[in-house]
């Protein structure tokens, strides 16, 4: 039976052996375990292009390399025949290769290397040869000399401006510029043609220049020639009068009128139709260029169908048609169309499409095992059809030995049943007229056992549900069979759901954890079998838990995106953010962390989609957010006044940029330049919806307008003012507002009213008409006319009578409406008469009633406040002595006739009276009224205390109530044991009378805890109750236990911290410190209730004592903590540095100012002053270029800016504002005689004072100059 053909598949990996009936060959593995003692033709793996052209000024390589075991050697051949590089010492072989390198920069001539040449490899198993190379140097000649001619051309026609490039190889590049290598501007109606021409359509007057110059661009030799300029005038029918004899001599060239318009005709291609020959899959490029007035338009079709979209463009304005990868389909007759306002014209342009050869199946490389078939396939297409040829190792298959196992068959070779030591290297020659196709496949017959080239102990690791691909690439001649098995089972793995493929690799299509192990492939031939042993790890996904959120973020605002991910264990992820799928920016803004990213400072660049990509080695999760960049709108423009009527006026806009928050409203403001300029206040708002708003105006107003948008971010900049609208005045349209009246003596009304603005007034002359009557008495009214003022005094009224008022605008275009009358009154006086029958009633302690009859109406004299109590304690009645206390005033609004008086002191004597007021003051007083207030409670005792404590007893000291209230009837003490527990006992309690201030309780038990409850009594009841406790101190024969336990100190730079723990019963602690060895009193600091306390501002470098007392309400010791040594460590100085101090920067800046202007005056009294000996010098050497200060008034002469742009005289500083460095080096001595120039102590020279002379080595001529105080200042520098 016939072996299965196999063949050889190598692309960069292993080699793969695949099984299949018609053999394809392959190149042989590279893998030196497997070249090694395995037999290779050559391959050739590198070479030049069929067409190489080369740079003369670089040395020519030329490109051969092989491979094929053994090595390859190489050998050329030059336009047909053997080139013997050995003869020519300018030609070198590379070492382990064909490449050939041809010396040209040292002397060599490179068309002297000129022609085709080709490369043989060849080793004993057979011979491999490159293309023909053709080698031609680049070429880039210059520009024949030609002489051009000025062209004159009439407005209208058209015209071409030929370039003819030199020849070169390649073509060179066209263009065309001026003469300051600026392209010349192309359009529609001028353009460059394919073949460099310059044509147009129809020339203009604008057209006219004198540097029209065609450049070619030599892309090889990097070189560009340039064309002699043409120049071109265009001339108008009014021009070719004057001009026409002097260049043509001939009147009745250009005829009667300018070219007129016309219909399109075509300048290229010629005639009605043209042909256009291309090769497949180069590049097809056609052009129509018409002329014509109007300027045609160029359209393009395919008669004979569709243009294809995606290769097809338009170029240079729609006249060049230009397809790309030319295929046949593209073959057939294109249809361009010239069309203006005059008519059209077309013209058709036939395309065919012929084809160099090309490949259908080209020779592979085959190897093959003794006995196996083969065949070597060669098949190409091309218009015309191209024709086959093979060769074998470079011969003609006609002229190699005879083989019996080859057969050829057109463009096929077959092999059957072939024997070791047949191999060779086959040539397939495709060619017709447009070129050829060489391929070389070699045919290997190898006999080798299997070989796997897995790496063994290979580790696969997949992601779950994924498939899962375990290669075992092998090599062997015949093709080896692959079997798997896993682990430890011996049944191979085929069937579900494992597929083998042909190439050994076994893939499981949905990967579980379960197929995680250990699997075996083993590679089988008929010369013998191998295994390799690889594992297959699946893994859990990686997946993002928590995607990043849609954000709409305000610009100059942060963000932060959230991106958390869920992995396997055993891979670490990795986080990328893209910003619309492009890397962030780098920059700082950008804060990425572990499961986020952070953007500051947002900007509106930075709107876009964020992508959260999480991946391991094996996978990869990613989640999009959106981030929306919001802020104010931008304002609106383009504001435009129209429907302009006098009392109103329409305002439109066009609205700005949203920054992507939609515009809630437009807030239109305005402006009276007229009465309020450079204000700007608000109008009105309209929807933001609307770009339109209808405005109501006032008259007499200068209006102008702007607008602003709101959205939620907020309002936007307003908008540029709109043109200014001014209305005509009229009379004022309202009243005055808040007008109001009312008396400021009893005698007098003054009327108000709030001034009409300027926007009010509608016209100028604002006045206002007064008018009053008294009212119910006066029938007319009285009225006045005032301006310039809100108020108006009306005098010689009655005392409080109604009056009715009012208030009338008026100016010079007529008076406003008139307001309704407002009610006032004339002024108030003070009341008449006081309040009687005054009683008061004690309703308790505190509180007592008074009663009073009103006054009469008329004895009011104005409106009714109210009434006033005054009232003032005389004395308590528990005590002898008086105690006057302020008076206090309690008032009741409106006609009351009673009130109470509040927080009155017990068992105390007052004193009231009551006075009526009204707007204008207080009436007289009652007579005064005294009561009593009946006794109370009393108040808590002054004081608590327990003295004198024993085992058994102890003592309690008090001080009576301070607020007695009444006469007091004795006091109550109550009384109860504290248990460890803080569980109360039994009360007792004991009466004490009134006279006592101490008690003391005896039969008490020792060493436990009392708590004491204490309070007087009067026969109103008991007083509020204070507290005490105490401890019996303990029997001598118990231990004592110590009050303050845990005390320790803390100390920083200037503060301490002392903490402790306290047992005793006593909860008045303070914590008390003094400076060591210190004299003063001890310090105390109250702590409440806390256990530790923080001492601070305390100074460094200082000792304290410390110690934590605890008082009783006495404020004595009763406990105390050992008195602790704690020191403040000393803190570093710290040296402030003077010149950084503001005080010492200011007296500089001072110092130096003074110095400044001292220097100032005293060069202006110099230059005011008499003639100095430099004055006289001056008048000797006067430069007649240079005007010489005026002495009377200490300008400068005039002076002509002329091109040798001298200084003005007396100055060193040049126009510029720079001071040349020769000039900013002048010292004190060039102003003095002899070098010894000093200065006075007021800062003027000491001596004569003469100008330094400088020497213009250009312009040969010298200047004296004048001083300067700023010369004199550049000498301190």
């Amino acid at each position: 039976m016939q072996r299965k053909k196999r063949f050889l598949i190598a692309g960069g990996a292993p080699l793969m052996l695949l099984m299949c009936h018609v053999v394809t060959a392959l190149d042989v593995p590279l893998d030196p375990k497997i070249l090694e003692g395995l037999p290779q033709p050559p391959t050739i793996t590198h070479q030049s292009p069929k067409d190489y052209i080369i740079d003369p000024r670089e040395n020519i390589v030329i490109h051969c390399e092989a491979k094929g075991k053994p090595h390859p050697s190489f050998s050329w051949t030059r336009d047909g025949t053997h080139f013997d590089i050995d003869k020519d010492p300018r030609v070198t072989m590379k070492p382990s290769s064909g490449t050939l390198v041809i010396d040209i920069i040292s002397g060599g001539k490179a068309e002297s290397y000129e022609g085709v040449y080709q490369c043989t490899a060849r080793n004993e198993h057979g011979t491999a040869l490159s293309n023909n190379i053709i080698i031609r140097q680049s070429r880039s000649p210059l520009w024949s000399k030609e002489k051009v001619e000025p062209i004159l051309v009439q407005e209208g026609v058209p015209l071409v401006l030929q370039c003819r490039p030199p020849a070169g190889l390649p073509p060179p590049i066209i263009f065309w510029m001026n003469n300051n290598f600026q392209r010349l501007p192309q359009n529609s109606r001028v353009s460059q043609a394919l073949n460099g021409d310059l044509y147009f359509s129809n020339v203009q007057t604008e057209d006219t220049r004198n540097d029209y110059i065609c450049y070619a661009r030599f892309t090889h030799t990097q070189t560009i020639q340039q064309k002699q300029p043409i120049s071109v005038k265009v001339l108008n029918m009014d021009a070719i009068n004057e001009t026409i004899a002097a260049y043509l001599n001939d009147t009745d060239f250009f005829g009667d009128s300018p070219a007129g318009e016309r219909r399109p005709s075509f300048l290229i291609p010629m005639g009605a139709q043209s042909t256009k020959l291309v090769l497949r899959g180069q590049v097809l490029e056609i052009e129509c260029i018409a002329e014509g007035l109007p300027t045609p338009d160029i359209t393009w079709i395919k008669e004979s169908g569709e243009l294809p979209s995606k290769r097809t463009s338009y170029e240079s304005f729609n006249k060049t048609l230009k397809i790309v990868d030319v295929t046949e389909a593209d073959a057939g007759s294109y249809r361009c169309t010239a069309r203006n306002s005059m008519g059209s014209n077309f013209h058709i342009i036939t395309v065919t499409i012929k084809s160099a050869p090309y490949w259908i199946t080209a020779p592979k490389n085959l190897i093959l095992a003794p006995k196996e078939t083969g065949v070597l396939t060669c098949r190409a297409n091309g218009i015309p059809k191209p024709s086959i040829t093979w060769t074998m190792n470079g011969i003609s298959i006609e002229n190699s030995p005879k083989d019996p196992s080859r057969k050829v068959e057109d463009d096929s070779i077959i092999f059957t049943d072939v024997q070791t030591g047949s191999s060779a290297v086959y040539q397939c020659n495709a060619s017709n007229e447009y070129g050829y196709l060489l391929a070389n496949a070699f045919v290997n017959v190898l006999a080798e056992p299997p070989r796997v080239l897995t790496p063994p102990n290979k580790v696969y690791q997949v992601i779950t549900n994924n498939p899962a691909l375990l290669d075992c690439v092998s090599f062997g001649s015949p093709k080896p069979k692959i079997k798997w098995f896993k682990d430890s089972q011996t049944s191979v793995l085929d069937g579900d759901p494992y597929i083998l493929h042909e190439n050994g690799t076994l893939e499981i299509h949905v990967a579980q954890t379960d197929h995680s192990g250990k699997y075996t492939c083993v590679a089988m031939n008929d010369l013998g079998n191998t295994e390799n042993h690889v594992s297959l790890e699946v893994k859990q996904p990686t997946r993002i838990i928590k995607q990043p959120e849609y954000k709409v973020v305000q610009i100059n605002r942060s963000v932060v995106f959230e991106c958390k991910v869920k992995h396997d264990p055993s891979l670490t992820p990795t986080m990328t953010w893209l910003k619309d799928d492009e890397e962030l920016p780098d920059n700082e803004r950008f804060v990425v962390g572990q499961e986020s990213l952070t953007i500051n400072d947002i900007t509106e660049i930075d709107e876009g989609t964020y992508t959260c990509i999480m991946n391991t080695s094996l996978d990869e999760d990613s989640a999009k957010a959106m981030l929306t960049v919001v802020d104010q709108p931008d304002p609106p423009t383009d504001l435009e006044l129209t429907d302009q009527r006098e009392r109103s006026v329409q305002l439109t806009w066009i609205p700005g940029d949203e920054h992507n928050s939609p515009i809630q409203k437009f807030i239109i403001e305005y402006e009276d330049s007229l009465h309020q300029p450079s204000v700007w206040l608000p109008m009105t708002e309209v929807p933001g919806t609307k770009t339109t708003a209808q405005l109501k105006l006032s008259p007499y107003v200068n209006y102008s307008f702007r607008v602003l948008a709101v959205n939620k971010v907020g309002p936007s900049v307003p908008s540029y003012p709109s043109r200014q609208y001014i209305t005509d005045p009229a009379a004022p349209d309202e009243y005055p507002s808040h007008i109001e009246g009312a008396g400021t003596e009893p005698d007098n009304l003054v009327i108000k009213w709030e001034a009409l603005t300027g926007f009010q007034t509608n016209g100028p002359g604002l006045q206002y008409k007064v008018i009053w009557r008294q009212k119910g008495v006066d029938k007319d009214w009285t009225s006045v006319t005032v301006a310039n003022v809100s108020k108006f005094v009306v005098s010689g009224t009655p005392t409080f009578v109604p009056y009715e008022v009012k208030v009338q605008a008026i100016n010079d275009y007529g008076s406003g409406p008139e307001p309704p009358p407002v009610e006032a009154f004339s002024g108030e006086d003070l009341p008449m008469v006081a309040p009687e029958n005054v009683n008061v009633r004690a309703l308790n302690s505190t509180i007592a009633e008074v009663h009073w009859e009103p006054i009469p109406p008329k004895s009011v004299r104005g409106r009714l406040k109210g009434y006033k109590i005054y009232y003032w304690k005389e004395r308590s009645l528990s005590k002898q002595n008086p105690q006057h206390e302020e008076q206090q005033i309690l008032t009741f609004s409106g006609n009351k006739t009673h009130g109470k008086l509040p927080g009155l002191d017990a068992f105390s004597l007052y004193t009231l009276n009551v006075r009526v007021f009204n707007g204008k003051g207080e009436g007289p007083s009652s007579p005064n009224q005294q009561f009593e207030t009946p006794e109370g409670i009393p108040g808590p005792p002054a004081f608590l205390k327990v003295t004198n404590q024993m085992l058994d007893s102890l003592t309690l000291e008090w001080g009576p109530p301070v607020e007695r209230n009444g006469v007091l009837t004795g006091y109550v003490l109550k009384y109860q044991p504290i248990n460890s527990t803080d569980e109360l006992g039994p009360v007792e309690i004991v009466t004490i009378s009134a006279n006592e201030t101490s008690w003391t309780m005896e039969n008490l038990k020792y060493s436990t805890r009392y708590k004491f409850y204490f309070n007087a009594q009067t026969l109103t009841g008991s007083g509020p109750v204070v507290t005490e406790e105490a401890v019996t101190i303990m029997d001598e024969v118990r231990p004592v236990d110590p009050v303050f336990r845990n005390v320790s100190t803390s100390v920083a730079e200037d503060w301490a911290n002392i903490s402790w723990e306290y047992l005793g019963p006593d909860k008045n602690l303070y914590v008390e410190y003094i400076v060591e060895n210190s004299k003063e009193d001890w310090k105390k600091e109250f702590v409440n209730g806390s256990q530790s306390f923080l001492i601070k501002g305390l100074k460094p470098g200082t000792s304290y004592k410390v110690r934590v007392v605890a008082k009783d309400q006495s404020d004595e010791m009763v406990h105390s903590t050992e008195e602790l040594i704690i020191t403040v460590p000393a803190m570093a100085s710290r040296q402030v540095d003077i010149a950084t101090q503001g005080w010492f920067i200011g007296l500089m800046c001072a110092i130096a100012l003074l110095i400044l202007v001292l220097l100032i005056i005293c060069f202006i009294k110099r230059n005011k002053g008499g003639k100095y000996p430099v004055k006289e010098k001056e008048d000797a050497h006067a430069d007649p270029e240079i005007q010489p200060m005026k002495e009377d008034d200490g300008t400068f002469g005039e002076y002509s800016d002329t091109e040798d742009h001298k200084p003005l005289k007396g100055s060193r500083t040049p126009s510029n504002g720079t001071v040349k460095k020769e000039d900013s080096d002048d010292s004190l001595v060039d102003y003095g005689e002899g070098g010894d120039g000093q200065f006075n102590e007021d800062g003027s020279f000491i001596g004569q004072y003469s100008g330094k002379k400088e020497k213009d080595t250009a312009e040969g001529n010298e200047s004296s100059e004048a001083p300067s105080p700023v010369n004199a200042m550049n000498s301190f520098v």
